[in-house]
């Protein structure tokens, strides 16, 4: 593992309470989006909270119902919308890992969010495998854009984050070498200084390390009993 000193971590604010969450999404039109009725998101809240509080939960939609390209440009940052990066138009391409279990169901909820700060400075392949040994499970790039959505001080300059819980499969069958992740854009490059400050769902490789990008994880995934 590298040799670095943690930076420490950013006490983030608490999520919002799921019903809250749930009106956030309607708002947004994410229920639209993912072609469910806004009576569903507000029933699945109201469960979660009614079953354990659900206390410090996210809710997020299935990456089949609602995909990254739809809800990249529904992030704020300084008043900036979100944009995907032009070198990934395969972004909703971008599946689960073999070895991240996500609920056969439209709605869903994770638990004990970390923005990963302590990794900053790792790359992908040090990072997942030491998430794994601490039995928590890299975010995927949706639910990463969903914590943003709902928390947007999860997205800090200097301190943003990967999302390596989901990537591509070659034809062959590898992975490959790119790996998601959330940050705010400079305005340089083909990003154009029109989007500076702008949330930005981009790329970096699976074997690079960057000092200001965490990796996001949870504790688990999982949908109330109804």
């Amino acid at each position: 593992m590298p040799e670095t000193t943690p930076a420490a971590s950013t006490v983030l604010p608490a999520l919002p309470a799921l019903s809250a969450q749930a009106e956030r999404l309607i708002e947004l039109g994410v229920h639209e989006i993912a072609g469910l009725p806004a009576a569903e998101l507000r029933a699945f809240a109201a469960a979660a909270e009614a079953h354990a509080g659900g206390d410090g939960a996210l809710l997020a939609v299935h990456p089949d119902r609602a995909p990254a390209s739809a809800l990249a440009p529904l992030l704020r940052h300084d008043g900036m919308p979100g944009f995907v990066v032009t070198d990934m138009p395969d972004v909703d391409l971008f599946a689960p890992l073999d070895t991240v279990a996500v609920p056969d169901a439209p709605l869903y909820l994770l638990t004990g969010l970390d923005r990963g700060d302590h990794m900053a400075n790792w790359s992908p392949n040090e990072a997942l495998p030491a998430l794994t040994a601490e039995a928590r499970t890299p975010l995927l790039l949706t639910e990463g854009i969903h914590w943003v959505m709902q928390q947007p001080a999860a997205l800090e300059r200097n301190r943003c984050f990967m999302t390596i819980g989901s990537r591509l499969r070659k034809a062959g069958g590898a992975l490959d070498a790119r790996t998601p992740a959330i940050w705010i854009s400079n305005g340089t490059g083909r990003d154009g200084r029109e989007r500076r400050n702008a949330p930005k769902v981009g790329w970096c490789w699976a074997g690079n390390r960057h000092t200001w990008l965490g990796f996001a994880s949870a504790t688990g995934r999982g949908a109330p009993a109804r």
